[in-house]
């Protein structure tokens, strides 16, 4: 289990900071298998899991987004027969943030079960 998921997310605004090349390795060293890519100019992190079926995969949707609600931090969900792709950035920053970091972990616990 990865520290970052004893962490808080804290609410964000407009100009909260992104985080620094150097945040980015030591909190990405933390969730290893999510991998940066960029969509419309934004750096986000992303993972696919794999599941058995269809049934498996929404379920486990369904519980990224009970997660998400809880802190009010949204990602992006693709949900396909027997894998999920979640997709965590802060919207109003444009980028990643700790929280992002966060999220992840939490997201790698959950699909740990």
């Amino acid at each position: 289990m990865s520290a970052l998921t004893q962490q808080t997310c804290e609410a964000c605004s407009k100009d909260s900071p992104l985080a620094t090349e150097q945040e980015k390795k030591e909190l990405g060293a933390e969730v290893p298998e999510w991998s940066y890519v960029f969509r419309n100019g934004e750096e986000q992190l992303e993972r696919t899991f794999k599941l058995k079926n269809f049934a498996e995969a929404l379920a486990f949707t369904n519980k990224v987004g009970d997660m998400a609600e809880e802190v009010d931090h949204h990602p992006m969900i693709t949900t396909e027969y027997g894998k999920v792709t979640v997709t965590w950035w802060t919207h109003k920053i444009g980028g990643l943030h700790r929280n992002d970091f966060i999220m992840a972990a939490r997201t790698d616990e959950l699909f740990a079960g």
